[in-house]
């Protein structure tokens, strides 16, 4: 018998008195990703939530393609665009009340301006500006974060200290199916889950993890099963079907405010461009792949299913794709202004007491700005 016939032959038997500290059944996903599009519970929906998400949804897509093409005239340094999860983004938004709290990943600048900041303002960390762009307290929206799923804990901390303080905010932290496999994502949903604390993990599953396939990160049957080994429950949802994000999420929001504890939402989608604007996708996948996923496009979906019903007519279209021309003509007036930039800003927002260090590296920057305007002709730009 080989070692690990042995070792498969041993089977120990627990103590008496032992028992699953929860049952495990309730936490598990639906097999299959849950769907309101196209199925019996659409007639359920309610319209005019229907088109309110129509509305946005087109909204997103039209601010991503004007985004991604900010970068392709030097107005953008990076864009890591939602086009095809537009639904993800615009649901994770629309669930949350005013005093809740938003956490995105770097992907999230559509959910962030879906949340009421402004899409200039949002877009000013991937221009390259300083600090975040815009105040986090005023739209209850955590800093744009770029290292992977970092932003995790900081929503279970947060959501955790409001419990404490007997706060009625829930915290919705988005991550990427790439950063499911960061240590961050382990240690706060086994704190979130421990504490009860009142967030919500929502992962884009959108295939990729740049150019890593999901097989390539995890063996389980879905990222929603990771739930149950941290003892919350584990939904499945469509991503590409905005009604049911918005229902899935709706849940798990109501279940996190009532004291329920974390919920762990995986929806299914895809990223029909590229990583980022300085990716290659053609390395790494076919055109036949993507053309399937845009036949299953969110708001094709959606569109679908209101002009379907009698919902939505081509007056209804249009004036989505006009508000949504408005909006694009705005963000391009904004972007194509050059920002006033002052060097001292480096040193603004970094403490709340300066340290001796910061003061002296502060002073001796200062002397060299006013050295080299003294030495520049006159009439000259200062730069």
């Amino acid at each position: 018998m080989t070692v690990m016939e042995q070792r498969g032959a041993y089977k120990p038997t627990p103590p008496p008195a032992w028992q699953p500290r929860t049952d495990p059944a309730p936490l598990l996903p639906d097999a299959e990703p849950y769907r309101v599009l196209g199925t019996e519970a659409a007639a359920k929906a309610d319209p005019e939530l229907l088109r309110t998400l129509y509305a946005q949804l087109v909204k997103g897509r039209r601010y991503n393609a004007q985004a991604t093409a900010l970068t392709k005239q030097g107005r953008l340094a990076v864009y890591p665009s939602t086009t095809g999860q537009e639904a993800c983004e615009v649901a994770a938004a629309m669930v949350l009340k005013e005093q809740d709290w938003l956490f995105p990943s770097y992907r999230d600048t559509l959910a962030v301006v879906a949340r009421g900041v402004d899409p200039v303002e949002a877009l000013t960390l991937l221009r390259g500006d300083w600090h975040t762009g815009y105040d986090p307290y005023e739209h209850r929206v955590a800093p744009l974060c770029t290292p992977l799923a970092t932003q995790l804990p900081h929503a279970v901390g947060l959501a955790h200290a409001a419990r404490l303080k007997g706060d009625d905010v829930v915290a919705l932290a988005m991550v990427g199916d790439g950063g499911t496999s960061e240590g961050d994502f382990h240690e706060a949903l086994n704190f979130a889950a421990v504490w009860q604390a009142p967030v919500v993990f929502f992962v884009q599953n959108n295939g990729f993890a740049i150019s890593v396939p999901l097989a390539k990160q995890t063996a389980a049957p879905s990222l929603a099963h990771k739930a149950v080994g941290y003892g919350m429950p584990g939904r499945l949802v469509d991503g590409n079907d905005a009604a049911a994000v918005h229902e899935v999420l709706s849940d798990a929001v109501r279940h996190a405010r009532a004291g329920g504890g974390p919920t762990l939402v995986e929806a299914i989608t895809y990223r029909v461009d590229a990583h980022t604007n300085a990716d290659d996708a053609t390395r790494y996948r076919g055109d036949a792949e993507v053309e399937t996923w845009r036949e299953h496009d969110p708001i094709r979906l959606l569109e679908r299913e209101l002009t379907g019903r009698g919902l939505l007519d081509e007056a209804g279209i249009e004036a989505a794709r006009q508000d949504a021309e408005t909006m694009a003509a705005a963000l391009r007036e904004h972007m194509n202004q050059d920002p006033a930039l002052d060097p001292m800003d480096l040193f603004t927002h970094v403490y709340a007491e300066p340290t001796r260090q910061l003061r002296e590296q502060q002073d001796q920057l200062r002397a060299e700005l006013e050295a080299e305007a003294d030495t520049e002709p006159e009439g000259g730009t200062h730069r």
